[in-house]
């Protein structure tokens, strides 16, 4: 190849992973050396196209590489349909989103995907193509841009494990063309698919059983770990490798800040294994790592591993070899809501002993809620000691918050329910499972202060922790559940709709009235961005650790960095509760400002307190 053109700045990038770069290639694609050179040009043209603008944030962010962490950073996440309808929307709403607070902006799936057979944007018909609804490429990049003048970073959901069965290489495949065929997984008989299915989980197995379809164009057979319209990609197949990577890179140059790894523990299979969380897996998270840093290094990778703990920590990488910047602090959200359902914050006490193990350098998204359900992932080797076992608690758990359990004001749905295995998941907005919409259904006045107090204080915990906090759009005025999907043929199917409505412009209207219940939850929630970004002691650098507070009811958390303490105190009970925490200095209320001690620390059915102290 000849690298004569190329620019100092783009061979030092190269140069400083080349060796890496070539041996995990090479290793991994049997020493394919043509393939390999190709990777290496696709990497100079992206380089090459890349928009001087986006190469001077680049530079600016390899000054500060770690400019993600600290404590001033705050996300939304959002589908750009239901936020304001089209990509020009949403640039002509960034007033708003700025006055949220907002410095991190998720855009959900976007890219064209056929009607009905979407899974909400997650089977991509076209990776270089926007949904003609929404806009277009330029569209993007233009709101891009808008954003980094505010200082808003841009990310973007790169769905790289399949693509829609609507998409060229798939049609192309259909047609019987063999070099497309070896993109995805065709089979002549069902002899293979078969042993697959003897070790490999199923996603959805009650809304798509199996993990393969057949395909009578082709007259084969294919995967499709998640649903028939989406055909699982064969990395095994460099081309594959090659293509995908140049149209992740394509979206990093329209401006994306940080690309969202969707399913990314799927991407390898091999038989005879479950074709999770496989080496090779890491093998390419590591490439990918790498070809940002040469190519856009002010571009961030956040994995989507919705595992446990131990499957999570590991697409980190090594200092000495990274791999994801940022990674979903899932089991945490979880945690959070059985602790909501069962008042006791045990688990959740757990939970954070192995977060805060974890070294400082690891960051997270820490959030109440996401674009998916809640799936009750909890460590049950834990609770067995206190005698919960896992089918009847996740029951208990489920009739809690969908309000089935008598007395609770939550109001949920589940999703992918199972009876066969006892085993659902939850949909809501944090705003219902807290029981403001059942309060104000009722006119409860005082069940309503108690729900708008119990979501306030779930935001407080999540500003609490190191890492990146993210919104759900909607959460931030106490946006309710959304009903009106079942009225609609394209979303009556899947319940994860009751959460995904659209956002409510009169009620955002509302949030400046200090009386209403938007008024009072976004002004709870500016409090605390402020705060967090105002303080040192909420740095990811910050020690952390459990606060013992002598009460199952009472979550305690302490914090210190560079002089500065905190001691927070969370209460999931119904009524009052008193913390006992063992410390005779004087703090004072973050909130209030008031002058307090430690000690006995009254608090409020779902209140909370920051108490600081400079050391």
């Amino acid at each position: 190849m000849d690298r004569s053109n190329w620019t100092p700045e783009f061979c030092k990038r190269f140069a400083r992973h080349e060796d890496e770069l070539k041996w995990l290639y090479c290793e991994l694609y049997h020493n394919d050396r043509q393939a390999y050179e190709s990777f290496v040009g696709m990497l100079w043209r992206a380089y090459e196209a890349r928009p001087e603008s986006l190469k001077r944030i680049d530079r600016a962010r390899e000054e500060v590489p770690d400019w993600y962490r600290g404590h001033d950073l705050v996300g939304m996440l959002m589908y750009v349909n239901a936020f304001a309808g089209t990509l020009k929307g949403v640039e002509k709403k960034l007033d708003y989103i700025t006055d949220c607070g907002v410095n991190y902006l998720h855009l959900m799936p976007l890219l064209e995907s056929p009607k009905g057979r979407s899974d909400g944007g997650y089977a991509v018909s076209d990776f270089r193509k926007v949904q003609p609804e929404l806009g277009t490429m330029d569209d993007l990049k233009a709101l891009a841009d808008k954003c980094h003048e505010r200082g808003i970073a841009v990310c973007l959901d790169f769905v790289m494990n399949h693509t829609s069965e609507d998409h060229e290489w798939a049609r192309r495949a259909r047609a019987g063309e063999k070099a497309y065929q070896d993109r995805y997984f065709f089979y002549d008989s069902w002899e293979i698919p078969n042993a697959y299915e003897q070790t490999v989980p199923q996603v959805f197995p009650t809304t798509a059983p199996g993990n393969f379809s057949w395909c009578p164009e082709a007259n084969k057979v294919v995967m499709t770990t998640f649903y028939p319209y989406q055909w699982d990609l064969n990395y095994a197949n460099p081309v594959v490798f090659n293509d995908m990577t140049d149209n992740m890179l394509n979206l990093c140059n329209h401006g994306v800040d940080i690309i969202r790894l969707d399913a990314v523990p799927y991407i390898w299979k091999a038989l005879g294994t479950p074709c999770r969380n496989l080496r090779q897996v890491h093998t390419l998270v590591r490439m990918m790592r790498m070809v940002s840093e040469i190519v856009c290094p002010g571009t961030l990778l956040l994995g989507e591993v919705v595992m446990e703990p131990s499957k999570v920590v590991p697409y980190f990488g090594t200092v000495e070899k990274p791999e994801c910047h940022l990674l979903y602090n899932v089991t945490t959200m979880a945690s959070i809501w059985h602790t909501v359902a069962t008042k006791d914050v045990r688990l959740l006490r757990h939970q954070m002993e192995q977060v805060f193990a974890l070294p400082k350098q690891y960051t997270f998204l820490n959030y109440l809620r996401c674009h998916d359900d809640i799936g009750w992932g909890l460590d049950y080797d834990f609770l067995q000691q206190f005698g919960q076992q896992e089918v009847p608690h996740k029951k208990y758990l489920n009739d809690y918050l969908t309000g089935k359990w008598y007395g609770s004001p939550a109001r949920g749905e589940l999703y992918n329910d199972d009876p066969r295995l006892g085993d659902a998941r939850l949909c809501g907005t944090t705003a219902s499972l807290c029981g403001i919409e059942s309060a104000r259904a009722s006119g409860d006045k005082a069940a309503l202060e108690k729900a708008i107090r119990l979501d306030e204080m779930l935001h407080a915990f999540m500003f609490t922790l190191s890492g990146v906090p993210v919104l759900y759009s909607g959460d931030e005025i106490a946006q309710q559940n959304d009903n009106a999907y079942r009225d609609d043929p394209y979303k009556r199917a899947d319940s994860r709709y009751l959460h995904r409505g659209d956002l409510n412009w009169n009620k955002a209207r509302m949030r400046n009235l200090r009386n209403t219940t938007e008024g009072k939850v976004f002004r709870a929630i500016r409090t605390l961005e402020t705060l967090r970004a105002g303080y040192n002691v909420f740095d990811d650098a910050a020690d952390t650790w459990n606060l013992e507070t002598h009460n199952n009811h009472v979550l305690g958390i302490g914090r210190y960095c560079r002089g500065e303490k905190l001691l927070a105190l969370f209460n999931f009970a119904d009524d009052e509760q008193t913390a006992w925490v063992q410390d005779p200095t004087r703090f004072v209320d973050l909130l209030t400002g008031e002058q307090r001690d430690a000690g006995a620390v009254k608090l409020p059915a779902g209140g909370f307190v920051w108490l600081f102290q400079s050391v």
